[in-house]
C-alpha cells in the first residue's frame, strides 16, 4: 500500500479525530485559567483535520482522480 492510498483511507479518520480534538480544545478554552492551552489544542486539532489537504498542497500525495471517467462522445 502506497502512502497516497493510505492517506486517502486515513483522510476521513483524520478529519473526525481532528474535529474532536478541536472541540475538546475549544471546550477547555472556556475556562480563563486554561485559555492558552485550549487554543493550542484546538489549533492542533485543526492541523490534524487538515493534514490530508496539506499533504496534497505540498505535493506529498497526488490529488484524487476520477475513477469512472466517461469515454469521449463520438
Amino acid at each position: 500500500m502506497s502512502f497516497a492510498q493510505f492517506m486517502e483511507m486515513a483522510g476521513y479518520l483524520l478529519n473526525v479525530i481532528g474535529i474532536v480534538v478541536c472541540l475538546v480544545g475549544l471546550t477547555l478554552a472556556r475556562r480563563p485559567s486554561r485559555r492558552t492551552l485550549g487554543y493550542c489544542i484546538a489549533g492542533l486539532g485543526f492541523i490534524i483535520a487538515a493534514s490530508p489537504l496539506f499533504a496534497q498542497l505540498l505535493g506529498l500525495i497526488p490529488p484524487p482522480t476520477s475513477v469512472s471517467a466517461l469515454p469521449p462522445v463520438s
